[in-house]
């Protein structure tokens, strides 16, 4: 039976999201409970594969048990399994903050939210690319509805935005596939390493100009420089706990990059190798300094949040092109800090701007704020700061020991520098210079309970660094070994009925 448990990340929401759809609408406690159900129950499930994929053994499961490379593959090893345990960790708060409200605008809000996860948790564990275009489509059609949902003037203009984006970056990723099957003959993520590795490319050209489209599609996805400027516009129309769902979404265009790295733009043999880096490098050290002044200048608190997803896109982007193991684990490490920092700030955010009403999460002086929401937002900006003790600091400092060289140390200094200023300033605003009189609204222990799960797992993270970062250590280990993948995927013995 757990050799069929890899499937379970896909079929849940699958099944959940249908069966939602089926449901009385005028019943929300019986779509809450069924959608909670769900996403509660994708947590063991994760931590069950990451405890398999731990071990070191990549786990290949083949649907109708058709040999690769021409059938459907799941691949699960310790970076899939890791990213399952990071989208498991941050549905279940992000789902019970929307159960709060949030959900009551849209009658298919809980369905999309399951499509979402199906989509999400599919795109990480193919081990296929024109799958990865399917995954990638339904969590994008699910995205479209769930950037929308609550309807409003901004969301429709930033929603249109997003969609025709996108809907450009999906043609072009059919492209690029077609050219990478005439230059490979495979869309196996696995065999196009065999190929290259092989020397059995029918066109090196024909391989350069599908990696590059490939590579502009991802980068969309991921929202790096100059690919970027759909992203604060969107998350910022956002509801709160779509937003903070969002969060892991700019992870799966760079999941996608990580994974094709070691088989495709990093492989000594490929003709892409040395070609992207330099361009990738300079793309990354772009999207820190112009996301930290997108900060600077935010004048509403959903916006600065947003800006701060940029940060950690071209930080995360410069570690990968770093191309060592060590620079590799220490942005994975930052990763999982980054993905939970941010949703914790959106869902903070949500509760800003329900308490201050028409001023909503507008940097301007307003009325008294509990002074709960004031600490939490003093520990989210410690923490995206990266400031001593809390996981930021540590993620940048792993960062700043694996990647050395001096513009990377020069780029992410002084931009937790102008994140640092945009904190004071938005804090001070927001928080102190509020109008005299008036006592400040109360907050609900239950309202900040979400939030507090997310912060809670930042603060494991700061006592539990040194394992960690021996896991993501053996993470990047293991995704280097290119040969490694493609022996695991091709040479599956293992039949899977």
């Amino acid at each position: 039976m757990i050799s069929h448990l890899i499937m379970a990340p896909v079929l849940l929401p699958l099944f959940a999201g249908l069966l939602i759809l089926l449901e009385v609408r005028q019943r929300l406690w019986l779509r809450r409970a069924t959608g909670l159900i769900a996403t509660a129950l994708l947590l063991p499930i994760a931590f069950l594969l990451w405890q398999q994929a731990a071990a070191g053994d990549i786990t290949v499961y083949r649907l109708g048990n058709w040999q690769p490379p021409f059938g459907i593959v799941l691949v699960l090893d310790q970076l899939s399994a890791m990213m399952l345990l990071i989208t498991a960790l941050l549905a279940l708060p992000v789902y019970l903050h929307a159960c709060r409200g949030d959900d009551q605008p849209g009658a298919n809000f809980h369905s999309l939210f399951q499509f979402q996860l199906l989509g999400i948790n599919g795109a990480f564990l193919t081990g296929d690319l024109f799958n990865l275009f399917v995954f990638f489509e339904v969590l994008l059609i699910a995205s479209y509805a769930l950037l929308m949902h609550g309807q409003g003037p901004q969301r429709a203009k930033a929603g249109l935005h997003y969609v025709i984006l996108n809907l450009a970056g999906s043609s072009l990723f059919l492209f690029g596939l077609g050219l990478l099957y005439a230059a490979t003959g495979t869309l196996n993520m696995a065999d196009v390493g065999r190929v290259i590795c092989a020397g059995e490319l029918v066109s090196p050209l024909l391989l350069q100009v599908s990696g590059a489209l490939l590579l502009v599609v991802f980068a969309l996805k991921a929202a790096l420089l100059p690919l970027s400027f759909w992203l604060p516009g969107a998350y910022s129309a956002a509801s709160a706990p779509v937003a903070a769902l969002f969060a892991i979404m700019t992870k799966v265009g760079l999941y996608a990059i990580w994974r094709m790295w070691p088989l495709l733009y990093g492989l000594q043999d490929s003709p892409l190798h040395g070609m992207v880096s330099p361009w990738l490098w300079g793309l990354a050290l772009a999207t820190i300094a112009f996301a930290a002044l997108g900060v600077l200048s935010a004048q509403r608190l959903a916006v600065l949040a947003s800006w701060l997803v940029l940060v950690s896109v071209g930080t995360l982007m410069a570690a990968l092109t770093a191309s060592t193991p060590a620079a590799w684990a220490a942005g994975f490490y930052y990763m999982i800090h980054s993905t939970f920092a941010a949703a914790a700030l959106f869902l903070l955010v949500g509760l800003i701007s329900a308490h201050r009403g028409v001023l909503a999460d507008q940097i301007e002086e307003g009325s008294g704020l509990s002074p709960l929401l004031g600490l939490l937002f003093v520990v989210l900006a410690v923490m995206l700061v990266g400031l001593p003790p809390l996981s930021g600091f540590i993620g940048k400092l792993v960062l700043l020991q694996a990647v050395p060289e001096a513009a990377f140390w020069i780029v992410l200094l002084l931009a937790s520098l102008l994140l640092l200023i945009a904190f004071s300033r938005a804090g001070s605003t927001v928080f102190w210079r509020h109008q005299a009189g008036g006592k400040p609204a109360t907050l609900p222990l239950a309202a900040a309970a979400p939030l507090t799960f997310l912060l809670l797992l930042c603060v494991a993270m700061v006592v539990l660094a040194a394992p960690m970062m021996n896991v993501a250590a053996s993470t990047a280990e293991q995704l280097a070994n290119a040969q490694g993948y493609i022996d695991a995927v091709l040479g599956a013995a293992e039949v899977m009925p």
